[in-house]
């Protein structure tokens, strides 16, 4: 199992707390698995939003065990894909946050 960190910039910084959190962390993640496709490999997701952004962390299937260095992670180009996808067509993500950053070569998920 791969386990993938991402954030979404928030558009502008909002206060959260307490139960309108939660609500977002839901929402963020409910938009995740209605954009999910097998192809991604998504098992779980959770969310954590804070002032300036919301955190992300997908768990997918792990599809090879290691790839030559300095390769960009499957894993990651998968996750971005996802967030992505879900950003272009959920109107609640796109109205709250950025566009997702594509992956860097740098960027490595745990195993």
């Amino acid at each position: 199992m791969d386990i993938v960190y991402a954030s979404l910039k928030r558009r502008q910084p909002a206060a959260v707390a307490g139960a309108t959190g939660a609500a977002e962390a839901a929402e963020a993640v409910d938009a995740l698995w209605a954009h999910a496709e097998p192809a991604d490999g998504l098992q779980h997701a959770s969310a954590q939003p804070a002032d300036d952004r919301i955190d992300l962390l997908l768990y997918l299937l792990s599809r090879s065990p290691s790839d030559p260095p300095g390769q960009l992670d499957p894993a990651a180009v998968r996750a971005y894909g996802l967030i992505a996808r879900s950003h272009r067509t959920s109107p609640t993500l796109l109205q709250r946050y950025l566009p997702p950053e594509p992956p860097r070569a740098t960027d490595h998920t745990a195993r």
